[in-house]
């Protein structure tokens, strides 16, 4: 054999040795059990949690208020969404009871309160949010719930003063009704206290703990609905009525 021919057939071995290096590689991967796994293929990834998803060898993994998928077979990260057949997405149910988990331990001394019912409701609202507007209609006149509002204006800034408004108002329940339903915020005279502009922030820095990045945002019984999805909330509050009989 010459040189050259020599040459070719160890450079063919070592590719065939490298592959073989990268099936034992991946051999041993899935071997190993799914946190270790993911451990050592992504040493700086932050997670709390993994377990199996109902793909098999996919794995569901929850970084604070994150969810993504491992496949240790492959070392593969997925980010984005399963949706089952019925059009309900798996990965956002899991993210709700992340919230939820989350929001038992909120601070509800710092909500404005509205109502006395049985039933509890935990609000992430904004008095410029037209979707807000339509889920404080159905809440309104009801006598059943009592509702710890927070607010979160994501995506109208300039309902801040109307916040402030609510915030400094000593009826809050009242000045949060009026807001709700297009009243303009009337600003003292020596503008709105430190202690208040605080408090709007502490609302903000809450909703966004809690994983909040919509509004209308309601938690009922440990369940969180998205949304004016009024059909969800009426079932949720008669599931919580009949627990509280």
């Amino acid at each position: 054999m010459n040189k050259s021919r020599f040459a070719r057939a160890v450079a063919g071995f070592s590719f065939i040795v490298v592959l073989a290096g990268n099936y034992v590689a991946h051999g041993e991967s899935a071997a190993l059990k799914p946190e270790v796994a993911l451990r050592q293929a992504f040493p700086n990834l932050p997670f709390e949690t993994i377990g199996q998803t109902d793909i098999n060898g996919l794995y569901e993994v929850i970084s604070g208020q994150n969810v993504f998928y491992f496949y240790p077979e492959k070392e593969y990260l997925f980010f984005g969404e399963i949706v089952a057949k019925d059009g309900k997405s798996i990965t956002a149910a899991k993210k709700g009871e992340l919230a939820a988990n989350l929001v038992k331990n909120l601070p509800l001394n710092k909500a404005v309160k509205v109502g006395s019912g049985a039933t509890a409701v935990i609000e992430f609202t904004d008095p410029d949010c037209p979707y807000c507007k339509k889920a404080h209609e159905f809440f309104k006149n009801r006598t059943d719930v009592t509702s710890y509002v927070f607010f979160t204006p994501l995506a109208h800034p300039a309902a801040i003063t109307k916040i402030h408004y609510i915030l400094n108002a000593e009826d809050k329940a009242k000045a949060y009704h009026e807001m709700m339903e297009g009243g303009k915020p009337v600003q003292p005279a020596a503008g709105y206290s430190e202690s208040v502009k605080k408090l709007a922030q502490e609302h903000i820095a809450l909703a966004r703990s809690a994983g909040v990045t919509g509004t209308p945002t309601f938690f009922i019984s440990g369940k969180q609905v998205v949304g004016a999805d009024i059909q969800q909330i009426e079932k949720l509050l008669k599931q919580a009525a009949s627990v509280n009989k």
